[in-house]
């Protein structure tokens, strides 16, 4: 075995190593020569095996001619090689899993409906809902002591109703994407109350 190691260039010790290789290996048609790297990718030795202490390190073997027939990453590099491919196949099963659950939202979408006019319906219906519990919240605050607790409470049933005209505008916008339909003309923004204005009794 011949081995050198922390040689001053990568060149001398690779052309060191070719020098060495036919008489050291006269016994091995196939003999090969391994050159081994530290850890920032720079050539520290070569010979016909690798040192224990560099046994995770990157490596590159050439033949007698000096023409490289093979490399390996180091053990670090290895890692993190695994390390990227499993988050690739995690993306790649998140993707698959939106993609089924749009599928199925958009079944549910057009067997739900016949067209836009029903969505409209169904929204109206919801807000209608919501809005007679804003008015029963805003009669009860006449004979309750907790004023800030409805107020809130009211105010929680607001957003509820904007989440409402948000999420029936989505469905009509996919409706129509599915249908091949024109896209739906936006609906105005419910007017916000004025300041200092009664509320509704």
């Amino acid at each position: 075995m011949f081995n050198t190691t922390r040689a001053p260039a990568a060149a001398a010790l690779l052309a060191l190593a070719l020098a060495l290789a036919p008489a050291a290996n006269a016994a091995e048609p196939k003999g090969r020569i391994v050159c081994w790297k530290d850890k920032s990718g720079k050539i520290v030795g070569c010979g016909d095996r690798v040192p224990p202490e560099y046994q995770t390190s990157a490596t590159q073997e050439l033949d007698r001619r000096g023409i490289t027939r093979k490399t390996t990453d180091s053990a670090d590099d290895l890692a993190k090689h695994r390390t990227q491919d499993q988050e690739l196949a995690r993306q790649k099963d998140e993707e698959q899993k939106r993609l089924a659950e749009q599928r199925r939202q958009d079944a549910a979408l057009v067997n739900t409906f016949s067209s836009e006019k029903e969505i409209d319906v169904k929204r109206d219906r919801d807000l209608q809902v919501v809005e007679l519990q804003i008015n029963q919240l805003r009669l009860s605050l006449k004979n309750t002591t907790d004023r800030k607790g409805v107020e809130q409470n009211i105010a929680t049933k607001e957003k509820e109703q904007s989440d409402i005209r948000a999420r029936y505008a989505e469905y009509k916008k996919r409706f129509a994407e599915l249908k091949g339909l024109p896209p739906p003309a936006a609906t105005p923004p419910a007017p916000a109350a004025a300041a200092g204005s009664p509320q509704k009794k």
